[in-house]
């Protein structure tokens, strides 16, 4: 039966016209799910521009090619530091994290268009990357605790989908970025003042019921030790669940992340595209990968988290290759299958990561999540790319030979990760404690 309190679908969500709007959705889920789609659009748009403009900042602020990937790699380290704030999370509430790192990942993006030298652009966009990781992995959280288990996919979807209108508003920019007055430098400061605006709207995002419920129910012990008990639970409680999320997120990314970084310095230097063509990108694939995304989430409902896992990190694997080793227009079919496998994967890397876990520790097992995609990035990107340029002379070389560990993060996702889907958060992980048992 539908819910007495389920409303009209928003007049944003005809962005979505192939996806039918299910009549169970309350107008609070409607508005949590518009407001934090928004930010993530915003926050992927920052993605790109780095994607997208790689070759131009590279070249505006000096950096060596053989310097370009551990650039890269040490701003993804800035993830890292989400994890401590999502611990934070769990003792002080989901909304007060997310007011704070909106507001630092506002004045990252704007210190970033000033940045003068490698180190200070390097240092802007790890502190970017830090703020805007712990918004990201706070909003699945509010999702996950906020939509019942027949719509957390659908939900989790949607905010991937609109993540990948924000990179695809990245690289329609940059095809302007020879005409900007301050190139790569204008797509930042474009991208903050939305940011100011979202910021001041965010003071009315409610806080999340199970949170108060979990609140209420422990109280209000403080100290270290109180601040600390989310991530020793979430070590003692689930320790084999965490090394199964582990195993299959760490060698994921480390082929996902350095696939994904290099595309359009490698279509500028070896096909010669201009900026004024990498929008084409958009236009032959880009609502392919938009609709995949707006699905992946709905499919997995119905058809389980673990085969669709498995089967957005096969695409993403062939579209890898096939995009780094086609020839001519062959590129935008192998980058759509590549970014369609890839967002895939993620968004139920997302949910995996929020749905295992009890309420108590959600926001730090998020971290736990986030913290294994970026270790295995930078892994990917820093070492095993890092040193496979090193005896080929190409990225595109490099990320094909490490498509030879592509077989480990679907086996594990097969075989080893508990479904979640069609299930209620308390029949996943009962909210238990170490000293509960």
């Amino acid at each position: 039966m539908p819910d007495p309190a389920a409303s009209k679908p928003p007049a944003w969500f005809r962005l979505f016209p192939f996806l039918r709007a299910p009549n169970d959705v309350t107008p609070r889920q409607w508005r949590l799910l518009g407001l934090l789609g928004v930010t993530v659009l915003i926050n992927h748009y920052d993605f790109g521009i780095l994607t997208a403009a790689l070759l131009q900042i590279q070249n505006e602020l000096g950096v060596a090619e053989a310097d370009v990937g551990r650039m890269v790699g040490v701003i993804r380290v800035g993830a890292i530091l989400a994890l401590p704030l999502s611990v934070v999370a769990d003792r002080r509430g989901r909304r007060r994290l997310l007011i704070v790192t909106i507001l630092g990942f506002t004045l990252c993006t704007v210190l970033t268009a000033l940045a003068q030298t490698p180190a200070q652009f390097t240092v802007l966009q790890f502190g970017a990357r830090m703020f805007v990781s712990a918004e990201e992995l706070l909003a699945v959280v509010v999702i996950a605790e906020e939509f019942g288990a027949a719509r957390r996919g659908f939900a989790l979807g949607v905010m991937a989908a609109l993540g990948s209108l924000g990179h695809a508003f990245a690289y329609i920019g940059f095809g302007f970025i020879d005409v900007l007055p301050w190139g790569w430098r204008s797509l930042y400061l474009i991208g903050a003042v939305p940011l100011l605006l979202l910021a001041w709207i965010r003071r009315t995002l409610p806080e999340t019921r199970r949170f108060e419920a979990e609140q209420a129910a422990r109280g209000s012990e403080g100290g270290l030790r109180a601040a600390l008990q989310p991530l020793r639970d979430l070590l003692l409680t689930y320790p084999g669940r965490a090394a199964a999320l582990a195993a299959m997120i760490v060698p994921a990314s480390m082929i996902m992340i350095a696939a994904n970084t290099f595309p359009v310095k490698f279509l500028q230097e070896e096909h010669g595209w201009t900026p004024g063509m990498i929008p084409v990108l958009m236009v032959g694939g880009g609502f392919l990968v938009y609709a995949s995304m707006s699905l992946a989430g709905t499919i997995a409902d119905r058809v389980g988290r673990r085969r669709m896992a498995a089967t957005g990190l096969i695409l993403n694997a062939l579209g890898i290759w096939i995009f780094y080793n086609g020839s001519g227009w062959a590129v935008v079919p192998g980058w759509v299958l590549m970014l369609a496998g890839f967002v895939s994967a993620d968004v139920i890397f997302g949910a995996l990561g929020s749905e295992l876990f009890p309420t108590a520790y959600r926001s730090t097992a998020s971290g736990f999540r986030a913290l294994c995609w970026i270790a295995g990035g930078v892994l990917g990107l820093v070492v095993v790319e890092g040193q496979l340029f090193g005896l080929f002379g190409s990225h595109a070389a490099a990320v094909t030979w490490m498509l030879a560990g592509a077989w480990i993060a679907p086996l594990v996702a097969l075989f080893s990760i508990p479904e979640t889907a069609r299930r209620e958060l308390e029949e996943i992980a009962p909210g238990r404690r170490p000293d509960q048992r």
